[in-house]
């Protein structure tokens, strides 16, 4: 079902968590990036057209302003993104530009979501960007949110981007596989979910210790982003993008993930 869904799909979302983009020193891996833009021209060649959402804005920013990683002050963590959001995108255009493809970056915030002529803009210029052959990197507005950087909410802000452009398919990349019958880390017998059809009934036959497994922060926002986009008939794949060339290897079936499917898919 996951690469039918990728073949299927001509607007893809993908987004891309903090987990996915550090390397094992907390700096922004810059591998997986050159990886990731090859895999995206492999889609665009193909057809596809792909936006971002990106997080990794205090990750790049570690990497450039080190002495302020345990300074907890909200101030410093907004200059952090500030900083960090430049450091990303040229990280982000460098990998890119190898692959011939520009990018372009959206900084959003959720007031955004609310204006109906703001959410039309954003619209306009999501649908020209993709139309020229541009890849949008959107990514909410840390240096001016400070509910983002308490909550680091990019699901949402993922699922809400999917559905403002009338994406097809949405891609998280976490660092997990997907979801399990119970916590994977604990429960070495917990089974991956290939497929979800029922989300009501998932959230309450899924349990790790006796408490929902969608109490944690993490899976919630998740089982949130899947609410929102199946609501709009658009399917959701909750991956690890941790996996060699994974965006590459889900398209190609070699890769397990989770696929949340709307009611009337096929």
């Amino acid at each position: 079902m996951i690469e039918q869904l990728i073949e299927r799909a001509r607007k893809i979302l993908v987004k891309i968590g903090s987990n996915t983009l550090a390397d094992e020193s907390g700096h922004v891996n810059h591998s997986f990036l050159d990886d990731f833009a090859g895999s995206v021209n492999d889609l665009v060649k193909k057809g596809k057209q792909i936006v971002i959402v990106s997080s990794g804005a205090q990750i790049a920013g570690l990497s450039i302003m080190g002495r302020w990683a345990r300074k907890q002050d909200i101030h410093y963590r907004q200059a952090l993104c500030a900083v960090g959001q430049v450091e990303l995108m040229r990280a982000w255009s460098a990998a890119f530009a190898q692959q011939g493809l520009s990018i372009a970056q959206l900084l959003l915030t959720r007031a955004d979501f609310s204006d109906s002529l703001r959410t039309l803009n954003m619209r306009n210029t999501l649908f020209t960007l993709v139309d020229e052959g541009i890849i949008p990197i959107i990514n909410e507005n840390d240096s001016v949110c400070v509910d983002e950087i308490k909550i680091g909410d990019n699901d949402t802000l993922a699922a809400l981007s999917a559905i403002l452009w009338s994406a097809d398919l949405l891609l998280l990349f976490s660092n997990i596989d997907g979801l399990y019958t119970k916590n994977p880390q604990e429960h070495p017998d917990a089974q991956l979910v290939t497929e979800v059809r029922d989300l009501a009934a998932v959230k309450t036959q899924i349990s790790m210790e006796g408490k929902s497994f969608f109490g944690t922060g993490g899976i919630a926002t998740k089982y949130e982003a899947a609410e929102r986009v199946l609501a709009y008939g658009i399917p959701m794949i909750l991956a690890h993008g941790g996996r060699h060339k994974a965006l590459s290897a889900l398209a190609e079936g070699t890769q397990s993930a989770t696929a949340f499917i709307p009611a009337e898919t096929a």
